[in-house]
């Protein structure tokens, strides 16, 4: 199966699966109601987005193996990305049925749990020694990414659109770099689940939320399918790829706990310190804000492919301080918003 096939089929099972949830999510009264001031919504809305979104991934990829011939042993490593996504879901679907959701430290020991089953099967950072510091900074991004897709979903179509543009970033870099086999057909099939979801988020009339069922599924196989590439062939800053691909969650995370931190609350206590939240605040729509996201993301992603891709570090560098330039601005442009 192409790559193009796999996308639509990927999109089409989506697309149908994700009003098949809507239904059951009324019929049981799974729905997020609006009980604290984080939340932006008026009115309860059904969840299991996030398993539509999920059941589409897993499908898609079922069929994939079934129509499409790999060598033997290059899918082990994709049976640890489904083994521990299943995890993760089964923790999300607690939090969204638990009136409130659960701890944190329960959700961060089941994250801990699903990325010891990747690193089991061999998904791990393969550049830094030695071995502990290797699989230090593994566990924290892994647990890192998980948690900034599900920071960033404080707005429809947010996180979703930022997988898709992640997981379209992430296919494309993957065709010009060394890669394990499964990246690309995990990635297109991610891309294809989340937009098939996608107009049924945004919609009025048909709304349904990913929860942090989808959140925390989508930031854990986006944290594993980035650590399944090489990205240093043309040069040794093309590892700082995977953060321009994922930098409007990583963003996001760095800002909130800066933020937080610097009032005395705990990163890990909600607050209205979303950047998105922050945008809103200044007069932007919903609209002009997913647009302003989704633009910032494909150009720092068009720009994590060039590193990837540049046979000289003088590019990856000059990029690299743009972007820290636009950071400082972005930042102190933010953090003057004054947020009730």
């Amino acid at each position: 199966m192409d790559y193009t096939l796999t996308l639509l089929i990927s999109f089409l099972i989506s697309v149908l699966l994700t009003p098949v949830f809507r239904k059951i999510a009324l019929v049981f009264n799974i729905l997020d109601y609006p009980v604290s001031d984080i939340k932006t919504h008026k009115i309860a809305t059904p969840y299991l987005g996030g398993l539509a979104i999920a059941f589409s991934f897993f499908l898609t990829l079922f069929l994939v193996r079934l129509t499409t011939h790999f060598p033997t042993g290059t899918l082990r490593s994709l049976r640890g990305i489904i083994f521990g996504s299943i995890i993760i879901l089964l923790l999300g679907l607690i939090d969204d049925f638990k009136y409130k959701g659960i701890h944190y430290t329960t959700k961060f020991i089941g994250e801990v749990v699903a990325a010891i089953i990747l690193v089991q099967y061999g998904i791990k950072v393969n550049f830094i020694t030695p071995e502990w510091f290797a699989l230090l900074v593994t566990f924290l991004w892994i647990i890192g990414i998980t948690n900034a897709l599900n920071l960033i979903d404080v707005m429809d179509g947010l996180s979703s659109g930022i997988g898709i543009i992640s997981s379209l970033g992430l296919f494309l870099i993957s065709r010009f770099i060394e890669e394990e086999i499964y990246v690309g057909y995990a990635s297109i099939s991610l891309a294809g689940a989340c937009l098939g979801f996608l107009p049924y988020n945004l919609s009025n009339r048909y709304k349904i939320f990913m929860g942090d069922t989808g959140a925390l599924f989508l930031g854990f196989v986006l944290s594993a399918l980035t650590l399944g590439g090489r990205y240093s062939v043309n040069n040794q800053l093309g590892v700082l790829s995977p953060l321009y691909i994922l930098f409007v969650p990583i963003y996001e995370t760095i800002l909130i706990s800066m933020l937080r931190l610097k009032r005395g609350q705990s990163p890990f206590i909600g607050s209205k310190d979303h950047f998105s939240l922050r945008l809103l605040t200044i007069g932007f729509g919903k609209s002009k804000v997913l647009i302003i996201s989704y633009i910032i993301s494909s150009l720092i992603c068009c720009a994590g492919l060039i590193i990837v891709l540049s046979k000289t570090i003088a590019i990856p560098v000059i990029l690299t301080c743009l972007l820290t330039l636009f950071i400082i601005i972005a930042t102190r442009y933010l953090t003057k918003v004054e947020i009730q």
